[in-house]
């Protein structure tokens, strides 16, 4: 393996020094890898503003975005949003202020911005859209003082309109590329937000899950994912698959900033009502950020399935994660292995599928009908579209026969509300009985194998890195719950990454 030899040497140093762009200054503060924390320290003394910020991450975004491709659009007001963080900074104290004041972040590209971004799920059939407000997370991330850096790239409609299309891939943004291995699979549909806060590109970032786009992108480019529980954050003005599954979450380099973001995008949202007036409970008094312990594993029961979640092709990841099974005992928790013929933790994909397909044409063709202008107005617009679209010979090659599923479905009928039963039972059945069984706190797995399960039954899971394999590509190790338990989830994260610190920044090989 070799470096990327378009890369110069100054973007590939791991710990470079910012240089305003309009000045010979040279402030010695590193950004690269540098936490919430880090920044907020270097805003207060004066070691930094958020314009030097988000200036350093537009030139890092110039420099890799043409061979990484995980941005897929910049906001030109970033930098005014920046001055305007720098001057509330003046006046008020840092500690009246949001943790995410002033910090940069981008959002997945099916999350919508009424400014000048475009939101477009990667296609070129919502370029030029208008949406009729802010997402509800985008509304609240504004409150908090948050810089909207741009947009991420993501595969085209979240992975919903080809079971042929590679992971990162849409017609706007491109393919995505694995930063630590650019032959790698980026993993999706929130490949974007993974490799460019992976790459350093960005502080934080936004993605959207229905089955793994959070924690499997997370997990493929060392960076920590949090699937909240549905309801947690508002999916109203979120380019919908289904609202049974569909969350939206962080996806950051390390537990405490994600946890932050958390903080910042959880809540009530009228125009999501029902789902985040009920998760709402969930929510503890003070937030989450009190349950970043480094002490959080100490008498946590963590369940071991074997058998699919601990299996591994290469004998130095299996090594890694038996160190990291003595990791967590010695850090107090109780490991309750669980023989596998007593899991029961069974997923039907076509039940999930029969299931998405029929809400996604519904819950689409509502979202486009509700935009100020669009091309589009309905799935069957968007099928026409791709027909003639400027990406016509990739429709050609990668198909669409996801969108001409969904189009041929009408509505929830039976085979959809058997298939609906069918999940309920499962979860009902399986993950959640086996929880309640052997007590425990979280299901421990290697990778993002336990997505599917999580993702049917709506419940929460954080993946932080764990392990590289031959080819330098990461693997992350997951930590799945039941509905509401964010706090020990992110106590267990928080505990096993302090402990570990195994992230590390990537090499651009290949």
């Amino acid at each position: 393996m070799k470096i990327y030899s378009a890369l110069s040497l100054s973007i590939l140093v791991a710990s470079i020094m910012l240089s305003h762009s309009n000045s010979n200054k040279c402030y010695a503060f590193s950004i690269r890898e540098a936490s919430i924390d880090d920044l907020r320290t270097a805003f207060n003394q004066k070691q930094l503003t958020s314009t030097q910020l988000v200036d350093f991450y537009l030139e890092e975004i110039r420099n890799l975005n043409p061979i990484l491709k995980g941005v897929i659009e910049v906001n030109p007001d970033a930098l005014l949003q920046a001055r305007k963080a720098d001057e509330e900074r003046k006046v008020k104290k840092l500690d009246s202020l949001s943790a995410l004041h002033g910090i940069p972040i981008l959002l997945k590209d099916n999350i919508a911005t009424n400014d000048k971004l475009n939101t477009t799920a990667g296609s070129f059939a919502l370029l030029g859209s208008v949406v009729p407000r802010d997402a509800g997370v985008v509304k609240k991330l504004r409150k908090a003082g948050a810089v909207i850096l741009g947009k991420a790239s993501m595969s085209e409609w979240a992975n919903f309109r080809s079971y042929n299309a590679p992971n990162g891939w849409s017609a706007r943004g491109g393919l995505g590329k694995n930063p630590y291995n650019l032959s790698a699979d980026p993993c999706g549909s929130s490949s974007g937000s993974a490799i460019s806060v992976a790459a350093n590109m960005a502080a934080v970032s936004l993605g959207t899950e229905t089955d793994g786009s959070i924690l499997c992108p997370s997990g493929f480019n060392a960076v920590v994912g949090i699937k909240p529980t549905i309801g947690l954050t508002s999916r109203a003005g979120v380019i919908p698959i289904s609202p049974r599954q569909d969350t939206i979450g962080p996806i950051c380099r390390t537990v405490s900033d994600a946890v932050y973001v958390l903080d910042a995008i959880v809540g009530f949202d009228y125009n999501d009502e029902e789902a985040t007036r009920k998760a709402s409970n969930y929510i503890p008094h003070g937030g989450y950020a009190q349950f970043l312990k480094a002490d959080g594993l100490n008498g946590k029961r963590l369940g071991i399935v074997r058998n699919p979640f601990f299996k591994f092709e290469e004998n130095p990841v299996a090594k890694a994660f038996e160190h990291h099974l003595l990791t967590l005992r010695k850090k107090g928790a109780v490991l309750v292995e669980i023989d596998d013929d007593k899991a029961s933790l069974d997923y039907n994909s076509s039940a999930e599928e029969t299931a998405l397909l029929a809400e996604f044409k519904i819950y689409l063709n509502t979202y486009l009908k509700e935009l100020i202008a669009s091309p589009v107005r309905s799935l069957a617009d968007v099928i026409a579209f791709n027909e003639k679209s400027p990406d016509l010979e990739m429709t050609k090659q990668y198909g669409q026969e996801v969108f001409l599923a969904a189009e041929a479905t009408n509505g929830i009928g039976n085979s959809e509300k058997e298939a609906r039963k069918n999940l309920g039972k499962l979860s009902r059945n399986g993950f959640k009985k086996l929880m309640r069984q052997y007590k425990l706190d979280a299901l421990v797995a290697a990778r993002y194998d336990v997505a599917s399960v999580l993702a049917i039954g709506g419940f929460p899971g954080i993946i932080v890195p764990a392990a590289y394999d031959s080819k330098g590509v990461p693997i992350g190790i997951c930590f799945g719950g039941l509905k509401g338990t964010e706090p020990k989830l992110i106590e267990i994260a928080y505990s096993f990454e302090q402990a570990t610190k195994i992230r590390k920044p990537p090499t651009f090989l290949h």
